[in-house]
């Protein structure tokens, strides 16, 4: 797990002769360190997506067109409109 530390605060980055040598192993193991975790991480999250993809219930299938059904509603709303448009000009 990845701890911050919040009490350091870098002004400018140390770089060249002012850093000595344990100081530029320490950073390298470091960012190794924080690179293997954060890769850790992410193969935690594949493998626990995997699983509940695996777990997940199966979809099921569409339930198929009724295309009686849909011509009787088609027709009733064409009706309906046909009045409507009678009772309209009939207003005038």
């Amino acid at each position: 797990m990845i701890q911050l530390r919040s009490d350091v605060v870098l002004l400018k980055p140390v770089t060249g002769d002012q850093m000595s040598e344990k100081k530029k192993i320490t950073a390298a193991v470091s960012a190794v360190m924080s690179y293997l975790q954060e890769e850790a991480a992410v193969i935690a999250m594949k493998a626990a997506s995997q699983d509940y993809i695996d777990t997940a219930p199966p979809v099921s299938p569409a339930l198929p067109a009724r295309f009686w059904g849909v011509s009787g509603r088609q027709a009733q709303m064409q009706m309906r409109n046909m009045m409507q448009l009678k009772a309209f000009h009939r207003l005038r």
